[in-house]
């Protein structure tokens, strides 16, 4: 597979390493998130690769959304339809991958970008890697599976402060709380994140596969479910005065003043 120049793809020995590459937030669109279900399909199809080592470039894992799509479409986008065509098919195939993906995160993760990167097997963080819930912060609700994961791996609790508060999470607060599962400084993350993907890589790729589809059987058994019932709830928010205020401020570079309507 040629590199998408939205997605840079490398093989290590049995590792395939994707780089989001839209500088300078790795923010997504169509290209981006058609580029990773491509790279998530050769992981599968390919014997070589027994393990993803899924990054980002810069300074930034990924900022989510590109919002800017959706204020272009001036009030015209299905969320449900976006979904359904975006983030819903990205989650379910990375999870549905029975080879293992580390995610190396080398900066903030906010809203999608979360997603992404909680339904990755094991995180990687970089000391400077922050964590964002972001779709509150423009007046949207949960989707990519965030509703699930995030409360799974760290409590209910904790995910509503900052599902309700959109505060970030440090690196540190992150592995205190298990939503990542090391921190290493800026500088060792990918040789850190590539060494353990690389260990991996050379396990039982089939008994590993197998585990991987015993932990989702076990523990996020409604994925699809929560992925369907998220974009029918990010429909009805995406309809809202409060959504349309979020994207505007965002734009304008200020803090949004929520109605409540």
């Amino acid at each position: 597979m040629p590199d998408n120049p939205v997605l840079l793809s490398e093989q290590t020995g049995a590792v395939l390493t994707l780089t989001l590459n839209r500088p300078k937030a790795n923010a997504l669109d169509l290209t981006l998130i058609d580029a990773l279900l491509d790279g998530l399909r050769r992981a599968e199809a390919e014997a070589s690769v027994r393990c993803v080592l899924l990054t980002g470039a810069g300074r930034v894992f990924s900022a989510g959304q590109d919002v800017t799509a959706f204020a272009a479409a001036e009030g015209r986008v299905s969320f449900r339809r976006h979904l359904e065509r975006t983030y819903n098919r990205l989650i379910l195939r990375m999870r549905r991958l029975e080879k293992p993906i580390v995610a190396a995160i080398n900066g903030a993760a906010a809203g999608a970008g979360l997603g992404i990167a909680l339904a990755a097997d094991i995180r990687v963080a970089a000391r400077s890697a922050r964590f964002v819930f972001g779709f509150t912060g423009i007046g949207l609700t949960a989707d990519s599976a965030v509703s699930l994961t995030l409360p799974s791996l760290i409590g209910l609790g904790r995910a509503l402060e900052m599902a309700l508060t959109n505060a970030p999470l440090t690196a540190e607060q992150a592995l205190a709380f298990g939503l990542v599962n090391r921190v290493v400084d800026d500088e060792q993350l990918m040789a850190e994140a590539g060494a353990l993907a690389a260990s991996i890589a050379a396990g039982p790729t089939r008994a590993l596969g197998l585990t991987k589809r015993a932990f989702n059987r076990a523990l996020l058994a409604e994925l699809e479910t929560t992925l369907d019932y998220e974009a029918y709830l990010q429909e009805a928010a995406g309809g809202t005065e409060d959504h349309a205020e979020g994207v505007k401020a965002f734009l304008e570079k200020r803090e949004p003043k929520f109605r409540g309507e």
